[in-house]
């Protein structure tokens, strides 16, 4: 995945923003809330994307991928896929999926509704 795939995946998920910001990051939110950020790391495109715990202890030694910088050493649990190997694109589209919903499912379900992201239980 390259920078523009990457950009227009995220394009594509609910409710979502875009900004260039921190010395030209792709930074995509949705709610005002960072759910995934590209970058050039040494040349390449790397992609950093928020994990589950389990996901987090998986994905952190994996060749191509490593906790990323700044994010992790707070102990937040994100990911960046910064080299080959890495994740394959359909799996790396899998994951930014995934942290769009786990940042998302942190908004207030006030923000969550007027998003169009929360949809109310059907009564049992």
């Amino acid at each position: 995945m390259d920078d523009t795939e990457f950009n227009a995946f995220c394009r594509t998920l609910p409710a979502t923003t875009y900004v260039v910001q921190w010395g030209g990051s792709h930074v995509w939110k949705v709610g005002g809330k960072v759910f995934a950020i590209g970058r050039d790391h040494a040349g390449q495109p790397a992609f950093t994307f928020k994990v589950s715990d389990l996901s987090y202890a998986i994905l952190s030694e994996q060749p191509g991928l490593r906790p990323a910088p700044y994010l992790a050493s707070r102990g937040l649990k994100w990911i960046q896929h910064f080299a080959r190997p890495g994740l394959p694109d359909a799996a790396l589209r899998d994951y930014i999926r995934q942290s769009h919903v786990i940042v998302s499912q942190g908004l207030p379900k006030k923000r969550q509704l007027e998003l169009g992201l929360h949809m109310p239980q059907p009564a049992p």
